[in-house]
């Protein structure tokens, strides 16, 4: 038997996990329908529309974005605290850039909306304390830059894949408890905000958000432990997100305020859920991805997945930067509907420029297409693997 087993092709074990590439793709293109709505739909058609509903369940997708974060980091080749640090320090500059260039920028330049600066409930001229303000907005960026910190650590000291699940777990539970708490220092109450803040001038505190991270940390250590078999860790994703539906529903069914609040400062019951929610939704990524040809419509999201970063600063600005001409939330269900591919296709279009001037792309249909051949070998190998054994 066993050199029945050796007669079969050798493993040929994927560098990238395509299913993760293909949800990240997905997610960030998703964000842009997100934050036209935000931006510019009127507040009945947020609230009181199909269309207001549609979107923000499409919004709930965010933790399958800091899932793939926590297992693309798990199961890259650099992993190294030195690394991740960097890597954070990068991210986190580019998070207070955007920020500049998406709100300061614009009131500098006096085309920001009355009606933007009113809904802060600040006047206008906007004075420099509300520009620090909105400079210092903790957007998903500043989450991913001081999570990365933290992920160097669990992942130099973690030896066992428990450790990152039971983290999250802690993170989960006690969310609601740290939530708001500061010392009264300036400057330390900004960062202790970043960690667990309950106002909204953080929308992605570490707490509880880190707890995606760690979750998909978890699955990408159990991944390598199981000689990185696509198939079997995905069915254990979908598993696992059913009974944490589950849990985490009949947690928000008993006490709604307490367990899911607000989308931006969940509780543990609602954390539970949509920690469930975005599993089986990458479970579902990977059967696509196995039973679907390689098509240029994959490829497409491929190509955002690799540039993830980027696109989401390029969004965030053009939207905001709209505001002066468009104008803040005045817009109906035909307007958004307008406005969604709109921003989609200019995205994409800067994107597409910034490319071009950093001379990248060339090669990045060939590279895909060789990863799709690399995982495809993979899972038709592990297969024949199991029908022997």
């Amino acid at each position: 038997m066993k050199e029945e087993k050796q007669s079969i092709p050798s493993l040929i074990k994927p560098s990238r996990i395509l299913a993760i590439d293909l949800a990240r793709g997905i997610s960030v293109l998703m964000v842009i329908i997100v934050h036209t709505l935000w931006i510019y739909g009127d507040l009945i058609t947020q609230s009181e529309t199909l269309l207001g509903s549609v979107i923000h369940l499409i919004g709930k997708g965010t933790p399958m974005f800091l899932i793939a974060m926590g297992v693309s980091f798990t199961v890259s080749r650099n992993q190294r605290f030195k690394l991740a640090v960097k890597r954070a320090l990068y991210i986190l500059g580019l998070a207070y850039l955007m920020n500049f260039l998406k709100f300061v920028l614009p009131v500098l330049l006096g085309t920001v909306p009355d009606t933007f600066i009113q809904a802060y409930g600040w006047t206008v001229p906007v004075s420099l304390d509300n520009m620090i303000y909105m400079l210092g907005t903790g957007d998903i960026l500043q989450l991913a830059g001081v999570s990365l910190i933290f992920m160097g650590i669990v992942n130099r000291f973690a030896t066992n894949k428990f450790v990152p699940l039971i983290l999250g777990l802690i993170i989960v539970l006690l969310s609601k408890v740290v939530h708001g708490f500061r010392l009264g220092i300036t400057g330390v109450d900004y960062f202790l905000d970043l960690l667990w803040g309950a106002e909204w001038n953080v929308y992605f505190a570490v707490f509880p958000w880190f707890s995606f991270i760690l979750i998909g940390m978890f699955f990408g250590m159990w991944y390598k432990e199981k000689n990185r078999s696509v198939s079997y860790i995905f069915r254990k994703m979908g598993i696992a997100g059913i009974v944490l539906m589950v849990l985490g529903g009949g947690l928000c069914f008993y006490n709604f305020d307490y367990n899911f609040g607000d989308y931006f400062h969940l509780g543990p019951g609602g954390s539970l859920y949509l920690a469930g929610f975005n599993l089986v939704l990458l479970w579902f990524t990977n059967i696509l991805v196995k039973h679907v040809e390689p098509n240029s419509v994959f490829d497409f999201f491929y190509y955002c997945s690799k540039r993830v970063t980027t696109i989401y600063i390029i969004q965030w600005v053009l939207i905001c930067w709209g505001m002066g001409v468009l104008g803040y939330q005045e817009f109906g269900v035909t307007g958004v509907l307008l406005l969604i591919p709109f921003y989609v296709l200019l995205t994409l279009g800067v994107q597409r420029l910034l490319d071009i001037v950093m001379g990248r792309g060339k090669k990045n249909k060939e590279t895909i297409s060789k990863e799709i051949l690399k995982q495809n070998n993979y899972n038709n190998t592990s297969w024949a693997v199991k029908q022997h054994t």
